[in-house]
């Protein structure tokens, strides 16, 4: 028990550590100092300096600079931006496509396009009036259209107009009309009962903008006119075009569909026209 309390008390002793010079033999430096006091100072060391790395850790990036230690939060922080980047990526290219889209759709109506150019307000793409700087070729081919050249656009207008001023198209095909243009049974054409295998030509000059195969109603075709005409032809039992072609008017684009067994009537070539987003009754415009 005496030993106990001994070593206990030794514990607490202080004693005394120094410096001396070796070879002046002299005290340079001395402190008194027990074990104890020792311990806890080094243990007060130690929790001070763990303290101020949690410090550095919580309020600075000093973790930046060790690439293996990012927290999860800025990792997902990195996925966010990136998928940002991604996504406003994408915007930009469907932003470049409709614009692409609106500036055939413009060519194909005769209208200038415009340039799509994103502005400093926002990340959002606005429209730009700008207008396409044409080159050489472009002029030339303009006062050519312009002119009374064989590509004139005012001579193929003009060519198009009966006497009363209306315009008038090529009929698509050789029969007789069975059933008329009617909204109140929402019938948006006419249905021409042709010859088995007659040939379906288009009503004037255009581009094909849809082929559809294999449909209940067979084939379909769409072409785009000038001056905001589209014509549409169904039933086709085969198709000699493709989409984007350009056509002549009464060039062939496919073929009546003939009788299935057991029935006696061909099935009707049907036909529409649509005029800016509207339809309308084809034997206004043409002679069957």
């Amino acid at each position: 028990m005496k030993q106990e309390k001994q070593k206990i008390n030794g514990w607490f002793r202080k004693r005394r550590i120094s410096m001396s010079d070796p070879i002046l033999h002299e005290e340079e430096w001395s402190v008194h100092i027990s074990p104890a006091g020792l311990t806890g100072a080094v243990l007060a060391f130690v929790l001070l300096l763990f303290a101020l790395v949690l410090v550095l850790v919580a309020y600075t990036p000093v973790l930046d600079i060790f690439p293996g230690y990012r927290t999860a939060a800025e990792r997902q922080h990195d996925e966010l931006v990136q998928n940002i980047m991604r996504i406003d990526s994408l915007e930009r290219r469907m932003s470049d496509m409709l614009t692409y889209n609106e500036n055939i759709a413009m060519i194909l109506e005769g209208r200038t396009p415009v340039v799509r150019t994103p502005l400093s307000e926002g990340d959002t793409t606005k429209l730009d009036k700008t207008l396409v700087p044409p080159s050489q070729f472009d002029s030339l081919l303009r006062a050519e259209m312009e002119g009374e050249g064989d590509y004139s656009l005012a001579r193929t207008l003009r060519s198009r107009e009966q006497g009363d001023g209306k315009l008038f198209f090529a009929a698509p095909v050789e029969g007789i009309i069975t059933r008329h243009f009617s909204r109140d049974e929402n019938y948006l054409g006419v249905g021409v009962q042709a010859a088995p295998n007659a040939p379906v030509t288009s009503i004037d000059d255009g581009t094909v903008v849809d082929v559809v195969m294999g449909g209940e109603r067979g084939a379909l075709v769409t072409v785009q006119h000038f001056n905001g005409f589209i014509s549409i032809y169904r039933n086709l039992s085969q198709v000699l075009v493709s989409k984007g072609q350009v056509l002549k008017s009464r060039q062939v684009i496919g073929y009546n569909a003939m009788a299935d067994a057991g029935k006696k009537d061909n099935p009707l070539v049907e036909m529409e026209i649509w005029n800016e987003g509207k339809a309308v009754d084809p034997e206004i415009y043409i002679v069957f």
